[in-house]
């Protein structure tokens, strides 16, 4: 039994000890992105802390506006600071010319509340641009009571005829307003539908010829493709059609002017629209005077 047992003993000696088998520790993706990120994880958690907070504070203001709240606080705000003193009381207007200057303060002091922090300044503009004079408004606040109105204005530079009736319009043809007869003022008068929406080409084409600028009483857009050109000594010049062909005639014709001076000679007409050679019109000859029936015999 004892020999068993020793024997038993040597055996359990000489074999190895089973050694105890550890658990590995799985690392998420969410770790592993973590330590690739140039930020320790307290910082993460920090950031993600924050971004609660204003994710939050985004949601209560939210509510507040949908709900109103916020409109009210304004209007009360704004209601005090008029009860203060800092109400509209003054208008101050500059750039007028042309336009009613009583009509500005109109527009401007026609707003419900004048409080200077109610005073909706986007729709005082938008009024004001309506008026077809006005091409630019700027409005601003000048505490305590003072709004500062800077207007620019259209500049006028012909009259546009059209259908019988006579309106101003500035550079880009707008129309400004509609006059009559007796108030045509010493401008160019251009005649033909839609012929204010071509004046900027004829305000180029007329920049080839610098000279005959100053003559140019008038032009009529004929036929929606091209112009005919009347001057202050009484003869009509018909150009082609096409913006560079009517340039090249109209540079071409002012150089025979200055040559052979054809404005003022009695022509009454220059025709140009063949590229080939040019036309011109005398006035017709006055009949022969009949003898008077009733006259002495001779």
């Amino acid at each position: 039994m004892t020999a068993t047992r020793n024997r038993n003993s040597r055996q359990a000696r000489g074999k190895p000890r089973k050694q105890p088998r550890r658990k590995v520790k799985q690392v998420s993706i969410f770790d592993k992105i973590l330590r690739a990120m140039p930020v320790t994880e307290a910082q993460v958690q920090k950031g993600l802390t924050w971004g609660l907070v204003a994710v939050f504070i985004l949601g209560a203001y939210s509510v507040a506006h949908y709900s109103g709240i916020n409109e009210r606080i304004k209007t009360e705000v704004a209601e005090a600071v008029g009860k203060a003193g800092f109400e509209v009381k003054r208008v101050e207007v500059t750039g007028v010319n042309r336009i009613d200057e009583l009509k500005v303060y109109e527009i401007t002091l026609a707003q419900k509340d004048r409080s200077m922090l109610l005073v909706d300044i986007d729709e005082v503009r938008e009024d004001l641009m309506a008026n077809g004079w006005i091409k630019d408004a700027r409005i601003s606040r000048r505490l305590p009571d003072t709004l500062v109105v800077d207007i620019i204005e259209r500049e006028p530079v012909a009259v546009w005829q059209n259908q019988g009736q006579l309106s101003l319009i500035d550079k880009t043809g707008y129309p400004l307003e509609q006059i009559s007869k007796e108030e045509m003022p010493d401008l160019p008068v251009i005649v033909g539908k839609k012929a204010n929406l071509k004046f900027t080409q004829l305000d180029a084409l007329l920049d080839v010829a610098p000279a005959l600028r100053p003559m140019v009483t008038g032009a009529t857009w004929i036929g929606n493709r091209r112009w005919d050109l009347e001057f202050d000594s009484g003869e009509t010049l018909a150009l082609p059609e096409g913006e560079e062909t009517a340039s090249a005639a109209l540079l071409n014709f002012a150089r025979m002017d200055g040559v052979n001076r054809l404005l003022g000679r009695g022509v009454v007409h220059f025709d140009l629209r063949d590229a080939e050679r040019a036309y011109l019109r005398m006035p017709p000859k006055p009949a022969p005077a009949e003898p008077d029936s009733d006259g002495p015999e001779i």
